[in-house]
């Protein structure tokens, strides 16, 4: 929950908008689904600290009158994953392991890459395990299937698809195709490619493909070119200058689109928006291609990428409000968590030069943390402090919240006794300068 919404958190809600559509009207024009089914109700985000660990397969569990048979399956849809089976109802649940339809080895809002091998073999488990013995499956998204025979057949099949996908991927990676190339070819043989729940209209064989080929090779497909390439915008500006010009990009793609290329189309104009992103033909040109993209993806979360680039290509970039995390969210956290998410928030031009060491005394939760800043990273040890440290403050769990993540003056928590320091007071509020907000807006379909 951390590591995928905190951590990188700002970058992936930027992201997720693409994915899933969240500023495109709902309709058949803009967001239909993400390809797993409707918007979810959108309630109120939580997090409850665990109480009871989940340590192994065969783990058993009593809640009220119900007996739970938990499978783990870490590294499959989720770091930390797990199934688990009712047997006195004869049902078995299957989290996000098994869905009506392909789900996302790499999601494109950003992830850890995801396990397709431990994924297959764990549907493997969860055959054997619980399979022959239940009458109903039902899993986080879609409707329940019924009959031990339907739920064996669904689960085989739909774990044949996640096995091709790994195997044959990795074979050519061995035969030397490059991501891109590899999911320019691979299919699901039609047995497979056939059965509805293995369609991609959530995750796609395309860049699954590309999600296992990073996770075993990287992004270096081992052409030198592509070792230390120009970034997008003086790569376009050269590109553009290369074909002839701003118009001379345009021009061919509008021939692209009537020879019905509107890959290569959209390739020529983004270099042409990334060589000038005032040229409001080029964008609406642009915007016109993807939009004709997402209407003929088949998979609902490329429609919403898609549809999302060409409405920031007209309208601009929304200027949503960062979404930051609760008071159940940040209560559930441990501080080093949050000392974590102020070590990836600091301005290493704003910590040069700078070496010091603050001991934090956080009194309502009886903790003790010692932070170090020195050649530019903040480093934290738990349950230690250092005499020779340049300060000692403190305060509760919340002001260190509210001063170090949030942005509230350390002057006042000062002034009204809130924080107490001692040894070189100016100490801790230089800590707190070091740490910037993220930019929740930044830009992805143009400079």
């Amino acid at each position: 929950a951390v590591s995928e919404n905190i951590i990188a958190g700002p970058a992936m809600l930027r992201r997720a908008r693409y994915q899933f559509g969240l500023t495109l009207k709902h309709g058949c024009c803009g967001e239909a689904t993400s390809g797993l089914g409707p918007k979810p109700s959108m309630g109120t985000a939580s997090l409850i600290a665990p109480t009871i660990d989940i340590t192994h397969t065969g783990q058993e569990l009593t809640i009220g009158n119900v007996k739970i048979v938990f499978q783990i399956t870490p590294g499959t849809e989720a770091p930390a994953e797990m199934n688990f089976f009712l047997p006195d109802h004869r049902a078995v649940f299957m989290a996000e392991n098994a869905n009506l339809c392909m789900h996302n080895l790499l999601p494109a809002r950003g992830a850890l890459v995801r396990d397709a091998k431990a994924w297959a073999d764990y549907l493997t488990e969860s055959i054997r395990l619980f399979a022959g013995r239940s009458d109903v499956m039902f899993a986080a998204h879609g409707i329940p299937r019924f009959g031990t025979e339907e739920i064996i057949g669904f689960l085989m099949n739909h774990r044949d698809a996640y096995k091709f996908l790994h195997d044959q991927t990795i074979r050519l990676i061995n035969t030397g195709l490059t991501a891109t190339e590899i999911a320019e070819v691979l299919k699901l043989p039609d047995v497979l490619a056939k059965q509805w729940y293995n369609r991609g209209y959530y995750g796609t064989m395309s860049h699954n493909a590309k999600a296992i080929y990073q996770r075993y090779i990287g992004w270096y497909d081992a052409n030198p070119a592509n070792l230390n390439p120009l970034p997008p915008e003086p790569a376009a500006k050269r590109y553009v200058e290369a074909m002839g010009g701003q118009e001379a990009v345009k021009a061919r793609a509008a021939d692209a689109v009537k020879a019905g290329e509107l890959r290569w189309a959209a390739t020529l104009l983004n270099h042409a928006v990334f060589n000038d992103a005032s040229d409001r033909a080029a964008r609406e040109q642009l915007a016109g291609i993807y939009t004709k993209l997402g209407f003929e993806a088949e998979a609902g979360t490329w429609r919403n990428i898609y549809l999302t680039g060409a409405q920031e290509l007209t309208d601009g970039v929304a200027n949503l409000s960062p979404v930051a995390p609760n008071a159940d969210v940040l209560s559930a956290m441990t501080t080093p968590m949050l000392l974590d998410i102020a070590a990836v928030r600091v301005n290493p031009a704003k910590a040069e030069g700078k070496n010091f060491m603050v001991n934090i005394r956080l009194t309502d939760r009886d903790e003790k943390h010692l932070v170090t800043v020195e050649n530019g990273v903040l480093i934290h040890e738990e349950a230690q402090e250092d005499a020779s440290a340049g300060a000692t403050v403190t305060m509760t769990r919340a002001e260190l919240v509210m001063t170090l993540l949030a942005g509230f003056p350390v002057a006042d928590f000062l002034a009204n006794g809130g924080i107490k320091a001692e040894g070189d007071t100016a100490l801790y509020e230089a800590l707190t300068g070091l740490i910037e907000a993220p930019k929740p807006n930044f830009n992805i379909v143009e400079p």
